[in-house]
């Protein structure tokens, strides 16, 4: 267990003059408000806050972020409140423990959207203080380090939202030491077995190997010496998950990854690292495709370094990186590297791009509601593989790897995007869905005819133009559905002589409201979608105006409108979730029966379509259109299924077939026959059934008969 007198002695260890009487004082406030509390290892609850606050004097940081570390737990699991950290310790603290704060007192709807709303609120602390997501990074760290004690369950999640969340916020600060080891402890608790063979595999490897390691040092620090170049040489094996992702992505195994140890070369000035790069291509043979050189275009990290991948000794590939000292602090630790914090320190000009990102983040996350989408925009641009494309005027724009000229596009303006209707790559024409390449030259053209479709979804990979896009769809959805509901209310009103105009002039909000709409066009666009039948703002309109007579005509007129089921609110059919007068069709592509699993698909004008669940063409459909919807059902309906029968062609096995499902209680709608040269029969049956239950007992009915071969339920109908 770590105890203060660690942590004092690292922070003495790189501010010697420091005064440490906060962190003292926060440590003695810690341990009152955690007395008594245990966690799941058994060990005093103290344990876990001051392993936080030693990870942070491990990464150099100030005063104010370890004394939070010390109490980053306090407001959430003790009575300790914000306003009395702060009146203790200062706004400072006060600030970065509430941002860490835990939310997980509050109820959500999901587990997914919860995950969302959590980096939303670490995004948005970490615009206020980057100090926030650090402490927050190494909450994370422990808790990974102490993740054995949890419930296998429990274990697994977690490891996935490390290895999805946090390992890359840490990649994405540059402090690769951590990110290694999230992605290792992650790998190791939701791969168990693969993690302990691989471990076992590689330490056996790198045992045989230790000589060879040696070698190449040895041959690099005598080949820069002859060049009067003074270096360290370093080799390291590569960490296990790296190796296990390469494995699994080339789909080899551990015999042929041949560069499990990465070689650095570290220097003084950038011009000795371009000398070093020659003299490494020199003695070996560069594999083509292989060499990165993030000294010119640093990563978003800050990270830098030359990488290239050489045919060495014995014929192996090695891997070697090629930086400054400066360079390979700022890998290792990145941030805190060269970033002590002080109270309103600003940031610099040239520390300004490393949290562009978050920026990013911000201005997406205000667009998309729905927290899945959040979820898969964060991932994206968390992925760690960029790809650094230029405008013809030499700006440089940073993508994703998979990137198209779509994301280009918006990237530059979202008119650009809304109208982009060809791309030109290197002065050549190229479709849309192209992938973008490290250097490309990118040149959108535009028309004004062009516009966004759907298609582009598919291919578009960054959060930025899939929200842009998602956008224009809806709002060009909701227009088109406000002029179709317009047509077919005016229809409704012209056919009882009614002034539609007048109608939008005086009459139309009121009824908007009776309807629970928020405005008469919401109410018309309802109209448009089928989610409400003109007759019924027809209906309404008379009730608020109180015209005798004509009031009881609609009211007949409607009712006869109506499907028979809906005349009986408990009777059969299907029931939509805070709605009891929607026009309801069921799917003839996949015939739905009651007891199959269904979704509701809101059709223009027509209402809605039950499909099951399974259904092919649920897939094509657009998503912002189904709603959930439920069996209501009674004995006495009956549903048409389709049944494809394929049997021996025998005398009389059609009748054999049909009995069966007469013997099953279920009525024969239609059926087909057609025999083929394989001396086998092909039958299409429409029959009725109950539900489901009474399906599979027609179609065992039909299995027993001898000379069946086999029994299909129609899947769907394109």
């Amino acid at each position: 267990m770590i105890r203060i007198n660690d942590i004092l002695d690292q922070i003495h260890s790189y501010m010697p003059d420091a005064d440490t009487s906060l962190v003292e004082k926060a440590y003695v406030y810690s341990a009152k408000v955690h007395a008594g509390q245990k966690r799941l290892s058994g060990e005093p609850y103290l344990s876990h806050p001051l392993a936080v606050a030693y990870i942070l004097s491990q990464q150099k940081l100030d005063l104010s972020s370890i004394t939070a570390g010390l109490l980053h737990d306090a407001v959430e699991d003790t009575l300790s409140t914000i306003e009395e950290i702060e009146e203790l310790f200062g706004k400072d603290v006060a600030r970065i423990v509430d941002g860490v704060t835990k939310i997980s007192q509050i109820q959500f709807q999901s587990k997914i959207q919860k995950q969302a709303e959590n980096i939303r609120k670490m995004i948005l602390a970490m615009s206020k203080d980057i100090r926030v997501l650090l402490v927050k990074l190494a909450d994370r760290l422990h808790n990974m380090r102490t993740l054995q004690y949890q419930r296998p369950h429990k274990r697994v999640k977690i490891a996935r939202e490390t290895l999805d969340i946090y390992a890359p916020l840490a990649s994405r600060l540059g402090i690769d030491w951590m990110k290694r080891e999230l992605e290792d402890l992650a790998f190791s608790f939701i791969y168990p077995e693969e993690y302990k063979e691989l471990k076992e595999a590689v330490e056996s490897r790198l045992g045989e190997r230790k000589g060879y390691v040696e070698e190449v040092k040895e041959i690099i620090s005598r080949k820069m010496a002859e060049f009067g170049l003074s270096c360290r040489v370093l080799g390291r094996p590569k960490h296990l998950y790296s190796i296990f992702r390469k494995m699994r992505r080339r789909d080899v195994g551990l015999d042929e990854i041949y560069d499990l140890i990465a070689f650095r070369i570290i220097l003084k000035t950038v011009t000795e690292c371009y000398e070093a790069l020659g003299i490494v291509h020199s003695l070996w043979k560069p594999v083509p495709g292989r060499f990165k050189d993030y000294i010119s275009l640093p990563k978003a990290n800050m990270y830098q370094s030359l990488h290239t991948t050489v045919i060495g000794p014995y014929g192996e590939r090695m891997e070697i990186q090629i930086r400054t000292e400066e360079m390979d602090k700022v890998a290792t630790e990145g941030i805190a590297a060269h970033w002590l914090y002080k109270e309103g320190k600003i940031l610099k000009k040239d520390q300004e791009r490393q949290f562009e990102w978050l920026k990013r983040l911000m201005e997406w996350q205000k667009e998309l509601e729905d927290p899945r989408e959040f979820l898969e925009s964060v991932r994206m641009d968390l992925f760690p593989d960029e790809v650094y494309c230029l405008t013809p005027n030499g700006e440089i724009k940073e993508f994703p790897r998979g990137a198209t000229p779509i994301d280009f596009a918006y990237a530059i303006h979202t008119e650009v995007g809304h109208h982009c209707a060809g791309a030109k790559v290197n002065g050549k024409m190229v479709p849309l869905k192209y992938q973008l390449q490290n250097g490309d030259v990118v040149e959108i053209i535009t028309s004004k005819q062009h516009v966004p479709s759907r298609d582009w979804l598919k291919i578009a990979r960054t959060s930025r133009a899939r929200a842009r896009i998602r956008q224009w769809i809806k709002t060009e959805e909701r227009e088109k559905s406000l002029a179709l509901g317009k047509d077919l209310v005016q229809r409704e009103f012209k056919k009882h002589r009614l002034d539609f105009s007048e109608f939008l002039k005086e009459g139309a909000e009121e009824v908007s409201k009776a309807l629970s709409f928020k405005s008469v066009d919401d109410m018309l666009i309802a109209a448009g979608y089928g989610k409400i039948s003109p007759n019924q703002i027809v209906r309404r309109y008379f009730k608020i105006k109180q015209v005798e007579g004509l009031e009881e005509e609609i009211e007949k007129e409607f009712e006869e409108q109506q499907p028979a089921k809906f005349k009986k609110p408990q009777g059969e059919g299907i029931k939509i979730q805070g709605h009891d007068d929607i026009m309801i069709h069921l799917a003839k592509c996949c015939t739905p029966v009651p007891g199959d699993e269904v979704i509701g698909y809101i059709t223009r004008g027509r209402g809605v379509t039950i499909h099951r669940e399974d259904c092919p063409n649920v897939i094509s459909l657009e998503p912002d259109r189904k709603i959930e919807v439920t069996w209501v059902v009674d004995d006495s309906s009956n549903y048409p299924v389709m049944l494809n029968v394929i049997t021996a062609d025998e005398k009389g096995m059609l009748a054999a077939v049909s009995n069966a499902i007469s013997a099953a209680e279920a009525n024969i709608l239609e059926a087909k026959v057609y025999t083929t040269p394989d001396h086998s029969a092909h039958f299409t049956f429409i029959a009725e059934v109950r539900d489901s239950d009474h399906l599979k007992k027609v179609i065992s009915g039909i299995k027993k008969v001898n000379g069946v071969m086999r029994v299909d339920r129609q899947q769907a109908v394109a």
